[in-house]
């Protein structure tokens, strides 16, 4: 693993780029489940010196699978929450930065099934849980592709850090499924590339329900071109049935370990994953609960979704419930 990042990783924002995004952010607050349509003339007075990165790493991607951008403005802040769903930034002129990003990449999204539909996502401990596999806990959590059951998976997601730990230890971690196939034996590749995975939903799609977890599957952990592979994967919730795909899937979260990027955020800084190539993950830190907690903002993106899935949706960019699509795709 890694913490230096290449410099085709990071972007840094000029001061007039900080000032301009800032003053389109302020613009957007508020407008984020308007259309995209109804945002386009913002994300056309995006300086293009900021579009071009975020442009060229959604159209040709990259092996890293990720892409930091330096030198965001967070503005003023409450104490960081210690409940869910607190609201403390409605309106907040990064709710207006991440929608701008992620309309840039895709469209921002949320889904009816986590958090009731919230498009931006508050990222903090909150007490009693710190043990729990989700954005609410301080316990490490290990690599995931987002929404690893979702039909409808995001096709990035960003992560804005407006607070760092305490110690400034806190790591989000990244691993490219691209860079840790060539640690792997053709044999493992080709096991983890057929459809004999199951992925159960993760406990932010689960909150408040009760008996036997629901799962999805068959599906294949890797797949694609072979010089440019996908991933679909969970190192807590993807499971395989058979001792040889069991033992694929570990040798795959080793080859992750090895060729992880460890990305400390400082305020300001927002990191977007392309949700297909890199599974992310958390180190472990220790919240105080004293109102300078850790504090992320998420955002999730798709470049696409079936026409008839935008006619179902309950509210402008809610993805419907799987319950609504289940079976359809």
């Amino acid at each position: 693993m890694t913490t230096a990042l290449a410099a085709q990783q990071t972007y840094h924002l000029s001061e007039a780029e900080t000032h301009k995004l800032w003053r389109l952010s302020q613009l957007a607050a508020g407008a984020s489940e308007a259309s995209a349509l109804a945002l386009s003339g913002l994300l056309l007075d995006l300086p293009k010196s900021v579009r071009t990165p975020l442009l060229e790493f959604a159209e040709a991607g990259a092996d890293s699978g990720f892409l930091l951008l330096r030198g965001v403005t967070v503005g003023d802040l409450p104490d960081t929450p210690t409940v869910h769903h607190s609201g403390a930034l409605q309106g907040h002129p990064t709710d207006g930065t991440l929608t701008l990003v992620a309309d840039l990449l895709g469209s921002l999204v949320g889904y009816l099934d986590e958090k009731d539909g919230a498009l931006i996502h508050d990222v903090h401990a909150v007490p009693g849980e710190e043990k729990r596999i989700e954005n609410s806990g301080s316990v490490a959590f290990d690599f995931h592709t987002e929404n690893v059951h979702h039909p409808l998976r995001p096709d990035y997601l960003g992560l804005l850090c407006l607070r760092q730990d305490h110690e400034g230890v806190a790591a989000t971690r990244v691993a490219s499924v691209r860079e840790a196939v060539r640690l792997l034996t053709e044999e493992q590749v080709a096991i983890l590339r057929t459809p004999q995975f199951y992925s159960s939903y993760p406990a932010s799609f689960t909150r408040g329900r009760t008996g036997p977890v629901p799962r999805s599957g068959p599906h294949p952990a890797v797949f694609g071109p072979y010089d440019r592979p996908f991933m679909r994967f969970n190192s807590h919730t993807t499971h395989a049935a058979g001792a040889e795909a069991t033992a694929a899937l570990k040798a795959l979260s080793e080859a992750l370990e090895a060729v992880c990027h460890n990305v400390v955020l400082e305020p300001g800084d927002l990191v977007v994953v392309d949700n297909h190539v890199a599974a992310h993950g958390r180190s472990a830190f220790i919240p105080r609960y004293d109102g300078r907690d850790r504090w992320l903002r998420r955002f999730y993106s798709v470049r696409s979704l079936p026409g008839w899935t935008q006619h179902m949706m309950p509210r402008q960019r809610v993805v419907p419930t799987l319950e609504d699509i289940q079976g359809v795709l």
